[in-house]
């Protein structure tokens, strides 16, 4: 390499790039005594046949239900988000509103 000194017009430089990711991430825990089981089975449905989510959610299920949501984009993440939340609260209302 050679080193030059003087004056220029312009200049382009090329660094190494590093890319900084930050993951972002939500961890939702759900408790609701018998119902849990049907939200679970809704919810995780609607997750399943959407596989072009912009986030990774996962859903698992034991005697409560826990969701984590990761995302590199803080919009992402909180749209998902509410949308969960939505559904868990519209299928709570739902089973609620018919009391087998």
């Amino acid at each position: 390499m050679q080193l030059v000194f003087g004056l220029v017009k312009n200049v382009v430089s090329k660094l190494p790039e590093q890319h900084t990711m930050s993951n972002f991430n939500a961890k939702i825990i759900i408790d609701a005594k018998e119902k849990t089981k049907a939200i679970f089975q809704s919810i995780n449905t609607d997750n399943e046949f959407y596989p072009e989510n912009p986030t990774k959610t996962r859903m698992s299920m034991d005697d409560k239900i826990t969701i984590t949501i990761e995302s590199e984009y803080i919009p992402h993440l909180r749209a998902n988000l509410n949308s969960t939340l939505r559904l868990i609260q519209a299928s709570y209302d739902s089973i609620e509103s018919v009391k087998i």
